[in-house]
C-alpha cells in the first residue's frame, strides 16, 4: 500500500485498527485531538473484561462467538491477559438470579461453597454457590491502551493531535463524535468507581447478580480494584450521578462488608457509541470506512472488527461479517 491510511479515532478501536493495518504492511497515520490515551476517551472507563460467555446473558450471538478470539489477540499483543475465568453470584435472597443466568449462558459450571473457598477465600465465607467460566479472562484497560499505543509509535504509525477531516482513504473510528456521519448512534452512559481495598483480595472478575443493579468488580492488582454497573441511556459524558456511585457502593458492600472501609480512589463516567441493535457496524461511504457502536464490548469485540476493517482494506475479506450492506442513516 503505497499511499497512508488516516484513522481518525485513537481510543481503544482505532489503535486495534492501526495495528492489524501495520501488520498488513500499510502506512498508517492517527488523528485524535488528545494527545494520548486518557480520560477523554471512553475507552479509559472500560472494565477490561473478555467474558464473552457472561455477555452472552443479554448480546447478540455474534458477540458470544466472535468475542472468543480476544483473549488470543491480547496476548499476542504483548497485553497481560489474565486467564482466570469470571465467577458470578448472588445474594441468598436473590439466587433464582443466578438459576435464570445460568440458563441464559453457556460455558460455565456451578461451584460449591467448597470450591469457590479455593478460587475465592474472600467470597466464601458469604456466598454459598458461584458460577464459574473458566474460559473467560481480563486486562487492564489503561495498560492495554498505553502498550498499543507505544508498540504503533516504534512501528513507525504517525500520530497527529489533530480533529479535522483529511484526505484520502480514512478509517473513522471517533465513537460518538461520528454522529454527524452516523445518526443512528446513541449514547450508552457507563459509570464505574476505583477503590483500594486492602482487606479484600479478589484473583478474578466477580459479577454480583442483583435486580435492581447488578455490579462487576475487576482486580486492578496491589488491593485495587475497579466496579461497575449502570447502563443508562444517554449521551451526557463526564458527570456522575449520587445515585450510580451510591448503588455502586451498595452493592460492593453487600458483595463483601468489608468494602465499607475501602479507599476511593477515582470516580469516572463517559458515553458508549451504540446502534440500535448494540451490535458494531463497519460502514463504507466513499473513500471512509466507518467502525463503530461497540457498545460496552470494546476491548472484547474491537480486535475482531479490526481484523474485518483491514481485510476490506486490503481486499482480503470484501464481505465482513459486521458491513452494513444498507444504511439509513
Amino acid at each position: 500500500m503505497s499511499k497512508a491510511i488516516t484513522i481518525r479515532g485513537a481510543g481503544i478501536v482505532g489503535l486495534c485498527v492501526a495495528t492489524e493495518l501495520i501488520a498488513q504492511g500499510a502506512r498508517v497515520i492517527l488523528r485524535d485531538p488528545a494527545p494520548e490515551p486518557g480520560p477523554t476517551a471512553c475507552s479509559w472507563w472500560a472494565g477490561g473484561m473478555l467474558a464473552p460467555f457472561c455477555e452472552g446473558f443479554s448480546a447478540e450471538e455474534p458477540v458470544v462467538r466472535l468475542g472468543q478470539q480476544a483473549a488470543d489477540w491480547w496476548s499476542a499483543q504483548g497485553v497481560k491477559v489474565e486467564r482466570k475465568g469470571t465467577l458470578v453470584v448472588t445474594l441468598q435472597r436473590d439466587r433464582r438470579e443466578l438459576d435464570q443466568f445460568a440458563r441464559r449462558t453457556k460455558g460455565h459450571r456451578l461451584v460449591s461453597s467448597e470450591e469457590l473457598a479455593k478460587l475465592e477465600p474472600h467470597l466464601a465465607e458469604h456466598h454459598a454457590r458461584a458460577l464459574y467460566f473458566k474460559d473467560e479472562a481480563h486486562i487492564n484497560p489503561r495498560m492495554a491502551l498505553a502498550q498499543l499505543r507505544d508498540w504503533l509509535v516504534l512501528s513507525g504509525v504517525v500520530f497527529e493531535q489533530s480533529a479535522e477531516t483529511p484526505h484520502g482513504p480514512v478509517i473513522d473510528c471517533r465513537g460518538l463524535a461520528a454522529q454527524d456521519a452516523l445518526p443512528e448512534l446513541r449514547g450508552v452512559k457507563g459509570e464505574m468507581v476505583i477503590l483500594r481495598a486492602p482487606d479484600v483480595t479478589l484473583n478474578r472478575p466477580i459479577r454480583l447478580l442483583h435486580p435492581r443493579f447488578p455490579l462487576y468488580i475487576v482486580p486492578r492488582g496491589d488491593g485495587v480494584l475497579m466496579l461497575g454497573a449502570t447502563q443508562i441511556e444517554s449521551e451526557e459524558r463526564g458527570r456522575t450521578s449520587v445515585r450510580s456511585v451510591m448503588e455502586l457502593l451498595s452493592a460492593a458492600y453487600a458483595l463483601h462488608p468489608a468494602f465499607g472501609e475501602a479507599e476511593v480512589m477515582e470516580i469516572g463516567a463517559d458515553a458508549r457509541p451504540a446502534f440500535p441493535d448494540n451490535l458494531p457496524r463497519i460502514i463504507r461511504k466513499g473513500d471512509t470506512i466507518y467502525a463503530n457502536g461497540l457498545f460496552r464490548h470494546g476491548f472484547l469485540l474491537s480486535p475482531i472488527v479490526a481484523r474485518m476493517v483491514a481485510g476490506l482494506v486490503t481486499g482480503d475479506n470484501a464481505n465482513p461479517e459486521f458491513l452494513a450492506h444498507e444504511y439509513h442513516g
